[in-house]
């Protein structure tokens, strides 16, 4: 089995796109695009309210209507809890992702939260 992406991966993976900083978001760890969030690690709070101890979890932007798609395709990486239904955010399970299926996911998380002329910029690079 490959070696789990870590959050340093995942700001690495990030780190030359336009208008995209590290910061803390909801209490945890996280990426924003022109100050908005568009991925983030779970809390400590979130893993025990929602009893996930087997692996890091990473919440990522997505559209509503497709997530469910999205998770059934995933083979078990995207996932969402009560917490999240209805909601156009998905988790990720950082020991079972595919680190290029990641990327995507996070292109299109950054792709909801950025501003038309960050988005430019990114589809120019």
């Amino acid at each position: 089995m490959a070696k789990p992406v870590t959050y340093d991966d995942i700001v690495a993976m990030c780190a030359d796109w336009p208008g995209v900083t590290a910061d803390n978001w909801y209490g945890s760890a996280g990426l924003k695009v022109g100050g908005k969030g568009f991925a983030r690690m779970w809390s400590a709070r979130e893993y025990k309210r929602d009893d996930v101890h087997d692996t890091e979890v990473l919440v990522l932007m997505c559209d509503a209507d497709e997530k469910p798609a999205l998770i059934e395709s995933s083979g078990g990486a995207l996932f969402e809890t009560p917490h999240y239904h209805g909601y156009g955010g998905m988790l990720a399970r950082l020991n079972d992702i595919d680190p290029e299926d990641l990327i995507g996911y996070l292109e299109d998380s950054y792709r909801i939260k950025a501003t038309s002329k960050l988005l430019k910029a990114f589809d120019a690079e």
